[in-house]
């Protein structure tokens, strides 16, 4: 048995983390660890869209991960230890002051965290990663990922023929292995201090904005504690016929600020819905959210087989015509100042709370790709700055998606801004709530 450093990255939980298991497995002690440079943790867009600092609705969900993660691990004789710098810098030195080789992690696949982890490598570090974050294990489905369906529809269909099982979940462990001793003394395990680098994340107060989401704090127990609520609710059968609202905590299921963060196992959430399902029966509502889990899963599944492409602005497609885009423009989409009601008061929201219904993601990203003729990066860029409860898989795929990039069939997802006002706001009252924000 040896120590090994595990390296938290949008896995912040205990419950149901195989690359976790599979480290305690092989250690006789671990140092667990996060990196406030790492890519989970700041910004990945790219330089040309101008300075882009997380949000401070992002920086406060983390904070809350990182303390409710520290406090579980406390309880069972670990710790967390915070590093202020990027992984390529911090990691390789915490390794040679513990005299450690391997380092355990979940894998990610997408640009910046793939390269962080080939830094490793080149530093000399064995890095043993893991996929976890989907609901289906790769190896589970009925093709290989290289052979992954064009097109969404396909991929449900070949799962639903093949009869696919969802693996699991794996309980959260009862004992962890002890801290290596030679850590107590390193400089940065100090968690309040690390966390200081953060800076001001202090938010404005409740009654200042119309509506707020300040009751959904990050971390694992949290999660858990939201699950199990949502599932004794009647939400769940009401989900399909809701999930296009603007306006309130109910609409949807909410999940998403912690599946982001991977304080909540998306196959904890699974299993959750199955059992809501044993008591209460089959209804559309689970059913839906079946789906959407689904192209969450797709999602993930694009970006292992294509990389580094999906990252390009011309994404899956061969030829595409140039794009011009206008920086005042876009400035004037993320302040929430273009003229266009719906979509202004979007951004307003956005920018005052670090949320936004799916519905009005997808409305906001047509408006600056079909109408203001911006390019899509940008705006997955202003997304992963402000939302909390950004994930690269999701917030990528979607936007590819929107702008003809991806994997939808039809070229694009071009939005009346006005049908969709009439549709979903009919008497304005989403617009009128924001539009003073």
């Amino acid at each position: 048995m040896t120590t090994l450093i595990y390296w938290f990255r949008n896995d912040l939980r205990l419950h149901d983390n195989p690359a976790l298991t599979q480290a305690c497995a092989q250690a006789s002690a671990v140092l667990p660890v996060y990196c406030l440079g790492s890519a989970s943790a700041t910004h990945n867009g790219e330089p040309r869209w101008g300075v882009m600092q997380p949000s401070v609705h992002r920086q406060r969900v983390l904070l809350d991960s990182l303390q409710d993660l520290d406090a579980q691990l406390r309880r069972l004789g670990s710790a967390l230890t915070v590093l202020y710098g990027a992984p390529g810098e911090m990691l390789p030195k915490l390794a040679q002051a513990l005299n450690v080789r391997t380092v355990h992690c979940e894998h990610i696949a997408a640009t910046h965290e793939r390269s962080e982890v080939d830094g490793l490598q080149q530093a000399g570090l064995n890095v043993a990663s893991h996929w976890q974050s989907s609901l289906f294990e790769p190896a589970a489905l009925p093709f290989k990922v290289p052979d992954l369906p064009p097109v969404y529809t396909q991929f449900c269909q070949a799962l639903s023929h093949a009869h696919t099982p969802v693996a699991a979940p794996l309980p959260a462990p009862t004992q962890l292995p002890p801290l290596p001793r030679t850590a107590h003394g390193y400089a940065c395990v100090n968690l309040a201090q690390a966390l200081a680098k953060l800076g001001d994340i202090t938010l404005e107060p409740r009654s200042s904005v119309p509506y707020w989401l300040g009751d959904f704090a990050g971390g694992e127990r949290a999660a858990l504690g939201h699950l199990a609520r949502y599932f004794a609710s009647n939400l769940p059968p009401r989900y399909k016929a809701t999930r296009n609202g603007l306006t309130g905590t109910d609409f949807s299921s909410k999940v998403s600020l912690w599946l982001a963060s991977g304080a909540l196992s998306v196959r904890r959430l699974h299993q959750s819905m199955v059992d809501f399902e044993h008591t209460h029966g089959t209804n559309e509502g689970t059913e839906w959210l079946q789906k959407e889990l689904l192209w969450r899963d797709y999602f993930r599944f694009l970006h292992l087989q294509h990389g580094d492409t999906l990252f390009r602005y011309r994404g899956l497609r061969d030829k595409v015509p140039p794009v011009h885009h206008d920086p005042a423009q876009f400035t004037r989409w993320c302040l929430g100042r273009t003229g266009e009601p719906l979509v202004d008061a979007a951004m307003h929201e956005l920018l005052a709370t670090g949320y936004l219904s799916n519905r009005l993601r997808q409305v906001a990203a047509s408006y600056l790709i079909h109408e203001l003729g911006g390019d899509w990066r940008a705006g997955a860029a202003w997304f992963e700055a402000q939302l909390f409860d950004y994930d690269v898989y999701n917030n990528q795929g979607n936007w590819l998606y929107i702008a003809g990039m991806g994997c939808d069939p039809r070229g694009g997802r071009r939005f009346n801004v006005a049908k969709q006002a009439h549709d979903h706001d009919p008497d304005q009252r989403y617009q009128k709530l924001w539009q003073q924000v």
